[in-house]
């Protein structure tokens, strides 16, 4: 099939790519010329494991290009996907001023029937709204308006892509159908399902999904806290409610907040739905605010280390990025500590295998930036791990003792156990644990 992807963010390269590998032609539209460039010359411009692979043979044999004219990219298309950013407001709704300029453009361009699928993440009702701008130019006959909402997850979003768990599509067009059930069944070769349902429930299955994983994660914080108040261990906790098929094993790991592109604008943007239409959503409010609060997690135990003077203490960072496998630091637990302990006049040393490059362009000298794990330990009054990379998870010991000022780490992913940290000698506090 021919497919065009406007936009080539995280979702739409990914996409794109995807497609490819099934034996798709893919034109990926950007209005980003520098970028183009550079995926025109081989080089992506996110870190996503397994993608390279994909996105080098793809192209190398023909099936997967660049370019910023809409106009030539979607000439040939059956199915034009709208992969935009849809930012956040400072009221928490999404902006869809991208969508809505290119279904305007789309609707100057389009000559022979095509689908128009809404790959971004949407509020309900923004089938209608593009429905609308194309039909303002465009006979209604030439286009059918899709939703069909992503669930990648960052780290492995290309074996999600290529291996749904279920792929959702809202239309109520057959034709359309019919479409992207062909476009979808190289995908789910193995049984998965597709949903076909109206496009409002399309869009609502997506901030439904991540709101309820946020609020998994936001309850497992809120029972950690609650662990280490009364003197109970959250991991035995974990165990023992994760075992019961009813609430499962998943998202159920405490820590210093989630954050990334999605949980927080989703969460956001459903509970500002639920406002427009006159819910108040109780649940989501408590989940914002758990969030935001358990972020400073960290900074509030360096207080308890340190008596809250943290003045001239030097702190090393592990962990940038919001979550392992990926360089995005969007709403990262990191941000907010770092800001904090600069409030502070902590000094602070940071390492993170790929996402340094994203915190020198918003702190520049204000940190020290480290090369690898043990430097940024090195002279350190206290270690805090903020993302689980694999990296972290068996260091050296010893060498960590001979080079730390001070042998106190907080672990805010909990990749220790007490017990080992006692019988080394470390000053260690996590997160929904006694200390030790």
């Amino acid at each position: 099939m021919n497919i065009t992807v406007v936009g080539t963010g995280y979702v739409g390269l990914v996409s794109g790519t995807c497609f490819a590998e099934t034996g798709n032609n893919v034109i990926c539209v950007d209005i980003n010329e520098s970028k183009v460039n550079m995926l025109q010359n081989g080089q992506i411009p996110i870190y996503e494991p397994g993608l390279e692979v994909l996105f080098d043979r793809n192209i190398s044999q023909g099936r997967l290009s660049f370019t910023t004219d809409l106009e030539e990219g979607i000439k040939d298309a059956e199915i034009i996907f709208l992969a935009l950013p849809t930012p956040p407001g400072e009221d928490g709704s999404a902006d869809l001023s991208y969508i809505l300029k290119v279904a305007a453009d789309l609707s100057t361009l389009i000559t022979d029937y095509k689908v128009i699928v809404d790959k971004s993440t949407v509020p309900v009702g923004t089938a209608d709204k593009v429905h609308s701008v194309l039909a303002a130019k465009l006979d209604t006959k030439l286009f059918d308006v899709v939703s069909n909402p992503e669930f990648l997850r960052e780290g492995v979003a290309v074996d999600d892509f290529m291996k749904p768990e279920r792929v959702v599509i809202g239309t109520s067009s057959d034709r359309a159908a019919k479409v992207m059930e062909r476009l979808y069944q190289p995908f789910v070769r193995q049984g998965n399902p597709i949903y076909f349902m109206d496009e409002k429930s399309a869009e609502m299955t997506k901030y439904a999904a991540n709101s309820f994983l946020a609020t998994k994660i936001s309850f497992m914080n809120e029972i950690a806290n609650l662990c280490e108040i009364v003197g109970a261990d959250v991991d035995k906790v974990r165990i023992g409610i994760g075992s019961d098929s009813r609430i499962g094993k998943r998202f159920l790991f405490p820590g210093v907040g989630y954050g990334g592109s999605c949980f927080p604008k989703d969460v956001q943007a459903l509970h500002l739905t639920a406002i427009q239409n006159g819910y108040d959503f109780k649940i989501l409010d408590s989940v914002m605010a758990v969030n935001k609060t358990q972020k400073y997690k960290a900074v509030e135990k360096l207080n308890t280390l340190f008596g809250s003077d943290l003045k001239g203490k030097k702190i090393g960072i592990w962990g940038l990025a919001f979550k392992p496998n990926t360089d995005d630091i969007r709403e990262a637990p990191a941000l907010y500590t770092i800001d904090s302990l600069l409030e502070l006049g902590a000094e602070i040393a940071v390492y993170d295998p790929e996402a340094m490059d994203h915190f020198r362009e918003l702190y520049h000298d204000q940190l020290t930036y480290c090369s690898n794990k043990y430097e940024a330990a090195d002279g350190v009054d206290a270690l805090v791990i903020l993302t689980e990379w694999n990296v972290f998870r068996t260091p050296n010991f010893d060498k960590l003792s001979q080079i730390m000022n001070q042998k106190n780490i907080i672990d805010g992913r909990n990749l220790f156990t007490n017990e080992q940290m006692t019988e080394l000698g470390f000053v260690y506090d996590s997160i929904g644990r006694p200390s030790s």
